[in-house]
């Protein structure tokens, strides 16, 4: 996928660093405590923000016309259901399938769909993810856990600041008849960027 688009400036916006520092000196003055920031900033990478796109995976599981919608125009599917802003402005969903595996990766910063996923885990951000996603990405969905068949294609999808993606993971079997809200209880971050798989257990 072409990338263009990106600020290839530092990896950390002027905002950014003034946070670093701001929470360096919080901390180092005793007003924060270092394990909770973690703790925050991890409910917020893995729970809070990851669950909006959980809605959007588990409705178009449950709802055909939704699905439909949200391949075609997956900007204004999500919208429709509230989450839009920064960084999700040019949506793309794309569907894995029982021969077809998709992983998204930004090789040259961190573009990422904030109002679906949340803050990117670290791992998303560091050089060693965002090169071997591209050469070597069945290697890499096997240190995640990820072991797909020979005669399963792997689709490697590079975020631009332009557009950003969204994985559509295969419903797993068993959850037929299953609500929404359960059914976005099993679904997680890294499923819907290509580094998981859904299982019938969160």
């Amino acid at each position: 996928m072409p990338h263009d688009g990106h600020d290839h400036g530092s990896e950390l916006t002027e905002t950014e660093l003034r946070v670093r520092a701001l929470e360096s000196l919080l901390i180092e003055k005793g007003y924060v405590d270092p394990a909770t920031l973690d703790e925050l900033v991890e409910t917020y990478e893995t729970k809070v923000g990851p669950r909006n796109g959980a809605r959007v995976v588990a409705k178009a599981w449950t709802d055909p016309e939704f699905k439909a919608w949200l391949l075609e125009d997956a900007t204004a599917a999500i919208a429709s259901l509230g989450y839009t802003g920064r960084q999700g402005e040019d949506m793309v969903v794309l569907e894995n399938t029982p021969t077809v595996h998709n992983l998204v990766v930004c090789t040259l910063c961190s573009c990422y769909p904030w109002p679906v996923l949340g803050l990117p885990p670290t791992w998303y951000k560091a050089a060693p993810y965002r090169a071997r996603a591209v050469s070597q990405p069945r290697a890499v969905l096997k240190e995640f856990g990820v072991e797909l068949s020979k005669d399963i294609e792997v689709r490697v999808w590079d975020s631009t600041a332009e557009t950003r993606y969204l994985v559509l993971p295969i419903k797993p079997a068993g959850t037929d008849g299953w609500s929404e809200e359960r059914l976005a209880d099993i679904i997680t971050r890294d499923s819907m960027i290509g580094t998981g798989i859904v299982g019938t257990h969160s």
